[in-house]
C-alpha cells in the first residue's frame, strides 16, 4: 500500500518558512540552546548525586559550610544563600515584566525593567564570588591524615568548631623567615598554611578541652565526636594542615564536594555573567530604541527565555548543593 501524505492541518503546523511552529528562527535557536544546555547540567548534577551517595557518611554538611553573612559574624546557616536566592529569582519577575511590556511596546518601562534584572544578576554574581572566596579561604581550619580523612576540632565546653588559633601553639623554631636580604630566593615555594602540623599537635596536646570530629556521619547524622582519648591517639595520624578549599584539599569534609562546588557553580555563574553582558547590550539598544523602530522586542523575549533558563538551574543546584 502506498503511503499518502496530508495536506491539511499538517502542512499548516510544518509547512516550515521562517516561523514553524508559529516561532521564529531566533527563538527556536534559543530553545535548541536551552535544550542541549540544560542536559549539560543534568550530567552535571547527576555526577553530583552519584558521588554524593557514594560518599555519603563523608559528606560535609551544607549548614555547618555555608554559615557565613557578610559583615556579620556568626553562625547563619544559609542565610546568605538564601538572600542571593531570592535576588535571582526577583531579577526572573522583572525579566518577564520586561517582556510584557516589550509586547506593549513600553520602551520606558522595558529599560526599567531591564535595568532591575541587570542589577539582581550583578548583585547575585557578586555574592557568588564573595561565597567562593569564603569558601577558600576558611575560617576554621583542620588536619588532614595519611588517608586523606578531615580532622575538625571541636570545644567541649561549648560543643562548637574550635578554629586552629584558640589552641595552637607558636613555636618560633618552626617557621623561617625568607627575605632578599639574607641571600635566600625560591622561585616555586608553596603558600604556607598559619600554622604548622607541629603548632597545632603541640597545640591539641596543652588544651585539654579541645576535642577531634571525624567526618564520618554518625546514627543521628552528625559528625562523629572522639572522646579525649581517642582525640589524642587520632591527631598522630595527621600529616597536613588544612585551611579552606581548593581542588586538592577541603578543611569541610570530602575533597569531591569542593571539586564539584567550584565545578557547577562556577560553570552556572558563568551563565549569569553572561547572561549580564547579553542584557546590558539589549539594554543600551532599548534605550537607542533599536526595537521601537523595528515595531517589536523579540530580542527582550529571546534574552529571556535564556535568563530564566538560568534561574531555573540555580533552582536546582541549590536544592543539590544546600537543601538536600
Amino acid at each position: 500500500m502506498d503511503a499518502t501524505v496530508s495536506t491539511g492541518t499538517e502542512d499548516s503546523v510544518w509547512g516550515g518558512g521562517n516561523k514553524p511552529l508559529g516561532a521564529s528562527y531566533g527563538k527556536m535557536m534559543m530553545w535548541f540552546f536551552i535544550m542541549s544546555d540544560a542536559l549539560t547540567f543534568s550530567g552535571f548534577l547527576i555526577a553530583y548525586g552519584f558521588s554524593r551517595f557514594k560518599f555519603i557518611e563523608l559528606w560535609p554538611i551544607a549548614d555547618e559550610v555555608f554559615t557565613h553573612v557578610p559583615f556579620f559574624h556568626g553562625n547563619y546557616p544559609m542565610y546568605y544563600v538564601a538572600f542571593m536566592t531570592f535576588i535571582l529569582i526577583m531579577s526572573s519577575v522583572t525579566m518577564v515584566l520586561a517582556v510584557d511590556a516589550g509586547h506593549k511596546l513600553k520602551q520606558k518601562k522595558v529599560t526599567l525593567y531591564m535595568f532591575l534584572t541587570i542589577i539582581g544578576g550583578i548583585i547575585f554574581v557578586g555574592s557568588q564570588a564573595w561565597e567562593w572566596a569564603t569558601f577558600i579561604k576558611g575560617d576554621y581550619g583542620a588536619v588532614e591524615t595519611n588517608s586523606g580523612r578531615i580532622l575538625q576540632f571541636v570545644n567541649a565546653e561549648t560543643g562548637e568548631r574550635a578554629a586552629l588559633a584558640d589552641f595552637a601553639e607558636t613555636l618560633p623554631s618552626e617557621r623561617v623567615k625568607h627575605q632578599s636580604s639574607e641571600g635566600i630566593w625560591f622561585e616555586a615555594e608553596g603558600s604556607q598554611t598559619s600554622y604548622s602540623l607541629n603548632e597545632v599537635v603541640e597545640g591539641f596536646k596543652a588544651t585539654p578541652n579541645i576535642l577531634i570530629r571525624t567526618e564520618q556521619l554518625n546514627e543521628e547524622g552528625e559528625k562523629t565526636l572522639l572522646d579525649r582519648k581517642e582525640s589524642l591517639a587520632k591527631i598522630l595520624d595527621a600529616n597536613q594542615v588544612v585551611e579552606g578549599a581548593n581542588l586538592v584539599h577541603n578543611e569541610y569534609g570530602h575533597r569531591l564536594f569542593a571539586d564539584f562546588f567550584f565545578f557547577i557553580t562556577g560553570f552556572h555563574g558563568f551563565h549569569v555573567f553572561s547572561g549580564i553582558v547579553i542584557n546590558i547590550i539589549i539594554f543600551f539598544n532599548v534605550i537607542l530604541g533599536t526595537y521601537e523602530r523595528r515595531g517589536h522586542y523579540e530580542m527582550v523575549e529571546k534574552v529571556g527565555l535564556y535568563w530564566h533558563f538560568v534561574d531555573l538551574v540555580w533552582v536546582f543546584v541549590f536544592t543539590f548543593f544546600y537543601l538536600v
